[in-house]
């Protein structure tokens, strides 16, 4: 295969490493404690909460552009056609999605999310990287508004992952995906035109200096956004006003307001602030909490671990290459190996809970990626969604299957 058993040379290795830190991160708060039995955030609270799956989101559109010409938009026929095969792809995947949410897993899965995400992108894939970055910064400053302001009048949400059952009540499904879940894809929305941005400059040819600036760039607005959240989150009339809503979700077991305000914005919130809540909730920055804070610093983290990782990695050639490729196998794979995580936190396969149970899934996942990758193949779901991709772009091309 002229790769010596390898994925083939023409893949950025430091997507798929941010893909497989995506998976791992994803796992571990799905796993592992993210509050200590004091209450106190653990460190996956602190390190991983919103931002390995905002990471995820991220990767999304960074692969929509890469899929439809990267930084030279597919034009035309061959748009069409390859538009029809991505769509083909979210389908397959929000299918996916809805039979993995009616597995009791404890996991929300992010599947059928993504797929709408996806669905989303494609209006989207003949845009410049500025456009996308323009609409980007807008999502990110006015759609957790949006979503404040039109909840309340919305269906009271769920807490299960939108499922096959969740069919019988289009609405509602519909509500949650868009609006009310753990992963709202009017607020995600922002993740996605990020990637998508970033996947319209040449990635394999923007000099090193371009994306280490947007890495550093990206690094400091994640920060700044939490210091400043913290700042105007620590005013005294804020912290009152907040109290008031904690009354529903916490109750008065604590001492200190300012310290269990801060222990719910650290251990993260559940897709959204509280609805009917205080505007006031809008400034906190805390984990899935789709404010424009937690947008800023989830999905700078996100955006900084992506450029540096292909900024880092790109140029790496040989056996060192083919080592990182092999053990970062598991991000060629994501939804396989995804999917897989999901029925092994289930009772449908082992392991069993607990420390032992998270480091065989760990372990699981990083062999499975490294044999797939060493013989050169796909994940078994991604080779069955890219054939059914493939296939709807030959049809929607037709016999002369020109471009």
């Amino acid at each position: 295969m002229g790769t010596t058993g390898v994925r083939a040379q023409g893949r950025l290795v430091g997507l798929d490493a941010a893909r497989f830190l995506a998976l791992l991160g994803m796992m571990a708060t799905h796993l592992l404690a993210t509050r200590s039995d004091s209450g106190d955030p653990t460190w996956v609270a602190e390190v991983l909460s919103g931002r390995a799956s905002a990471l995820f989101a991220l990767l999304a559109g960074v692969s929509l552009s890469l899929m439809t010409g990267g930084p030279r938009p597919l034009r035309g026929e061959a748009r069409v056609a390859r538009s029809a095969g991505l769509l083909v792809r979210a389908v397959a995947v929000g299918l996916l999605g809805l039979v993995l949410g009616g597995v009791d897993s404890g996991v929300a899965v992010i599947l059928v999310n993504y797929a709408v995400l996806l669905a989303i992108g494609v209006l989207l894939v003949g845009r410049s990287a500025r456009l996308l970055a323009v609409l980007c910064l807008l999502a990110t400053l006015v759609t957790p508004v949006l979503l404040w302001g039109v909840r309340p009048g919305l269906p009271p949400r769920g807490y299960d992952s939108p499922s096959i059952e969740g069919l019988e009540e289009p609405g509602r499904l519909v509500s949650e995906v868009l609006f009310t879940g753990y992963y709202p894809v009017l607020v995600w929305s922002a993740y996605l035109l990020a990637g998508m941005a970033l996947g319209r400059l040449d990635l394999r040819r923007v000099p090193g200096r371009v994306l280490g600036l947007v890495a550093v760039a990206a690094a400091l607005v994640s920060a700044a956004a939490e210091l400043v959240s913290d700042r105007l989150l620590a005013r005294e009339g804020t912290v009152r006003r907040l109290d008031r809503d904690l009354w529903l979700l916490v109750g008065r077991d604590d001492e200190e307001a300012l310290e269990r305000l801060h222990r719910l914005i650290d251990t993260g919130l559940y897709g959204q602030t509280p609805v009917d809540g205080a505007w006031q909730w809008l400034l906190v920055s805390a984990p899935h909490s789709s404010t424009t804070f937690d947008l800023l610093r989830t999905g700078g983290a996100a955006l900084a671990v992506v450029a540096l990782l292909v900024w880092a990695l790109r140029a790496l050639d040989g056996p060192a290459r083919h080592l990182v490729v092999v053990l970062t196998g598991a991000g060629a794979m994501t939804l396989t190996l995804y999917t897989l995580h999901v029925l092994m936190s289930s009772d449908l396969l082992p392991p069993a809970e607990g420390r032992q149970g998270t480091v065989v899934q760990v372990g699981v996942v990083v062999v499975a990626g490294a044999v797939v990758a060493l013989l050169g193949r796909r994940g078994p779901l991604e080779g069955l969604v890219a054939l059914a991709a493939r296939g709807t772009e030959r049809l929607v091309r037709g016999p002369s299957g020109g471009r």
